[in-house]
């Protein structure tokens, strides 16, 4: 009597496993689809004539064009946007690779060689994330006036690297301590020294941590506006300033806003698709034991 209880109740739950499989996969196609509609609007809109696309509600069989790429590359006499996004790309790279270079070492002392009180550490590293942005602003601006680096990308990456650097070392941390101690201790015993170990031994292992902070670094970089509006004029102009500089309060311009808004947001929307796997296997590393 029990065994056919237990029999009756497995193929119950047997039978509802599939349904509820589909259920969530349901709601994750929905979920993707409502926030990919406004990237896809966006897209048709930058095709759209100004006149089409300000029109209300929008038509969807309206004529496409190219003149919104062609205003935001300068074709009808505007300022080039090369120089902005050169400056963008200038300071996400550099200051992601200076926050690789500081990250790891930290990350490294604080999982695999843990300090005392690591837990305090990590916390005193968020800490510094919880100032509000507007809050140093002002005291960066005078330092930048005072020392000769306003309108300089290289005071861009300074403050990048200090903005992401937390982040970085809170992600590698987790990453980090699920390498085998055991290859460390073997690379050690054979003569490795702390350089040769992060490099050749835990790098390779951590690869894919590395990869998912260094987008993310990337992605924070190559979005962050406020700094790089109040300190950068036409020198160090990033990408996102460039954009804010298409909206006027007169005359349309919406096409040409959603053309610049869908070029700026390709090179990180290229950047997450190739380390879409790293990304996936980072963020999960560690999640099942």
């Amino acid at each position: 009597m029990s065994s056919s209880t237990s029999s009756s109740t497995s193929t119950k739950s047997a039978a509802k496993s599939p349904a509820k499989g589909r259920a969530l996969g349901l709601v994750a196609w929905l979920a993707g689809i409502l926030f990919f509609l406004p990237i896809a609007w966006m897209a048709l809109t930058s095709f759209h004539s100004e006149q089409d696309a300000a029109t209300n509600p929008p038509s969807l069989a309206a004529s496409l064009t190219l003149d919104g790429y062609r205003d935001f590359f300068g074709a009808g006499g505007g300022a080039s946007p090369w120089p902005s996004l050169i400056n963008s790309a200038v300071a996400s790279v550099v200051s992601t690779l200076f926050v690789l270079v500081l990250a790891l070492p930290a990350a490294y002392a604080l999982s695999i060689r843990p300090v005392k009180k690591w837990t305090d550490v990590l916390f005193f590293f968020l800490s510094t994330k919880m100032l509000p942005v507007v809050a140093g602003l002002l005291p960066l601006y005078l330092f930048a006036k005072n020392t000769g680096l306003l309108d300089n990308i290289w005071l861009l990456v300074i403050l990048y690297t200090s903005m992401n650097l937390p982040i970085a070392v809170w992600m590698m941390q987790s990453f980090l301590s699920e390498v085998p101690k055991a290859i460390i201790e073997a690379a050690q015993i054979d003569g490795a020294r702390l350089p040769t170990v992060l490099t050749r031994v835990v790098a390779p292992i951590a690869l894919p941590g590395i990869a998912a902070t260094s987008l993310i670094c990337f992605i924070f970089s190559w979005n962050e506006l406020l700094f790089a509006r109040v300190l950068s004029g036409v020198v160090a102009q990033t990408a996102p300033v460039f954009l804010t500089g298409f909206i006027t309060s007169q005359g349309l311009f919406l096409a040409k806003v959603c053309a610049a808004s869908l070029v700026i947001s390709l090179p990180v929307l290229a950047a997450g698709f190739a380390a879409q796997d790293k990304l996936v296997q980072g963020l999960s590393l560690g999640a099942v034991k």
